[in-house]
């Protein structure tokens, strides 16, 4: 029994086995593909982030112009309402709809649409005062569809180096480089718990 006793007592203490050259090649591999690849990623998301905050200014621009506009062309009108309805815009389009004259009825169509559209544009650059952050998540989330394709294809792409801009870019970029990152970490873990459950099968047949 002590003779059992002393095995199992210098069984413990021997070291164990060191990890093979082609092994540890194989992580150093590995750890060199993902500090590349974090390197990348970070890159991409700072180059793209630097960009936001020109957009969302176009963006922003955009809207004020195409308000302008809308504006211009409902003032007659508005006057029209001034005059002869008190200021209510939508007792004259009432009153243009209501009209058995049938170009009267088309001009109250007309009118009801640059009313709308003049609403919605109001609303819109409301959107888009205050802090960088909400005009970023909303530019992201309930943009205007028709002018984000405008602004979209005209955007001209340009690296500011202003405050905004960098911080922007380094914050997009960070968040990329941790999502590519624990991305990654779990595809490494997947792989390594398949190969022990693998391993595990194999020494039960």
């Amino acid at each position: 029994m002590r003779g059992v006793a002393r095995c199992v007592d210098l069984l413990r203490h021997v070291p164990l086995a060191p990890q093979s050259k082609g092994t540890a090649l194989t992580l150093e591999v590995q750890r060199m593909v993902a500090n590349y690849l974090r390197l990348i990623v970070f890159a991409l998301g700072l180059l793209i982030g630097i960009q936001v905050p020109g957009f969302v200014d176009q963006y922003a621009k955009r809207v004020s112009a195409h308000r302008i506009e809308i504006a211009r062309n409902f003032a007659g009108f508005q006057d029209t309402a001034n005059r002869y309805f008190g200021g209510n815009v939508e007792a004259l389009i009432a009153h243009h709809l209501a009209s058995d004259d049938r170009a009267f009825r088309d001009e109250g169509t007309v009118i009801q649409g640059l009313h709308e559209r003049l609403a919605t544009l109001t609303a819109e650059l409301a959107a888009m005062t205050g802090p960088l952050i909400k005009q970023i998540v909303h530019v992201a989330f309930r943009p205007n569809k028709e002018i984000l394709d405008e602004t979209w294809s005209e955007y001209t792409y340009s690296v500011p180096l202003n405050p905004p801009a960098i911080i922007t870019g380094i914050a997009i970029g960070g968040l990329l480089a941790i999502l590519v990152e624990s991305l990654f970490a779990g595809i490494v873990r997947v792989g390594r718990a398949r190969r022990h459950h693998a391993g595990a099968t194999a020494r039960t047949r």
